[in-house]
């Protein structure tokens, strides 16, 4: 006998946490898929905005949420989703190694580290340019480092990064970095990093490995001696799969939800950084999945049909 879910929550970041744990809590059979539990929050050193914690590591803080969902016996597939697709009285969610039936899903697949847009990072990535400084900043002992991005990603990564290099650089195309005030006194206050502005990364040069970063600054062509680079400059919302599926996405490619994180499509539910929210937080994620697994009830005992019928 095939097994039917009440929810699928298609990703195992906060929002997908957040979700499955409500979900589970409101008696609904609840199966999270997902290729990394905690998401990006688990390559996050220190969260010091999430409330109830001062200070706690991105890991932590996952896995506090991954326990919280299974505490109500909610189950996690630790798989990539291929497919979403509609069928008789729901869902089917297609991993590369299983199928799974729900009759409702929430999408929380977040957000993909943006892509620097300069000559030669893609063939550099992974030998001197990299995305998650949590991951990769020990590689950069004793050396010089640049981050590229003006914003609360890229002090919290220059801090990061300079615990272990001699000297990190932050690359802002405006003027001044726009980061949350007690990130950005920490980052004036440290030796180690120096902010460069009105600064446009064009190209990264190097041999085998970096060892300069091109950039344009006032009309003029400067080149920075680094021997690696941390890209912290936003995300792109990982929608494939609910463009695939049907849902409605804005021109950003978010995914389009009303308050309640319902989408243009009966039983598809949304929440997180993959939808047009805006203002990009953790605590801000698990709150919409909340929303979201609570729309999903809704919708499952008020409005779903069992004995509905199949199009022809």
């Amino acid at each position: 006998m095939v097994c039917v879910y009440d929810v699928c929550v298609v990703g195992a970041g906060p929002a997908g946490l957040g979700a499955g744990m409500y979900a589970g809590r409101l008696n609904l059979r609840t199966l999270i898929v997902g290729e990394d539990a905690g998401g990006l929050i688990a390559t996050t050193t220190l969260v010091e905005n999430y409330p109830g914690f001062v200070s706690i590591s991105g890991t932590e803080l996952a896995g506090r949420l991954l326990e919280h969902a299974r505490h109500y016996g909610v189950e996690l597939v630790e798989e990539r989703v291929e497919e979403i697709r509609k069928v008789c009285n729901g869902f089917e969610v297609a991993t590369g190694s299983g199928r799974y039936q729900a009759k409702s899903v929430i999408l929380a697949t977040g957000t993909a580290h943006r892509k620097l847009p300069a000559k030669n990072a893609d063939r550099f990535e992974g030998r001197g340019v990299y995305y998650c400084a949590l991951c990769d900043a020990p590689l950069l002992r004793d050396r010089r480092a640049a981050v590229v991005g003006g914003g609360d990603g890229a002090a919290k990564e220059a801090l990061l990064v300079a615990e272990y290099a001699q000297k990190v650089y932050i690359l802002c195309r405006d003027e001044g970095l726009h980061a949350e005030p007690p990130n950005l006194r920490k980052v004036e206050e440290n030796p180690r990093i120096e902010i460069i502005n009105h600064t446009n990364v064009v190209e990264i040069a190097g041999d085998d490995v970096v060892r300069e970063v091109v950039m344009e600054r006032h009309g003029r062509t400067e080149r920075l001696e680094v021997d690696g680079v941390f890209v912290a400059i936003g995300g792109v919302p990982r929608s494939e799969l609910a463009v695939k599926l049907g849902v409605e996405v804005n021109e950003k490619g978010e995914v389009v939800t009303d308050k309640k994180g319902r989408t243009s499509m009966p039983g598809v539910f949304a929440a997180g950084d993959v939808t047009s929210g805006g203002f990009r937080q953790a605590i801000i994620s698990v709150a919409e999945g909340v929303s979201a697994a609570y729309s999903a009830y809704r919708y499952l005992t008020s409005e779903y049909v069992e004995t509905r019928r199949c199009e022809p």
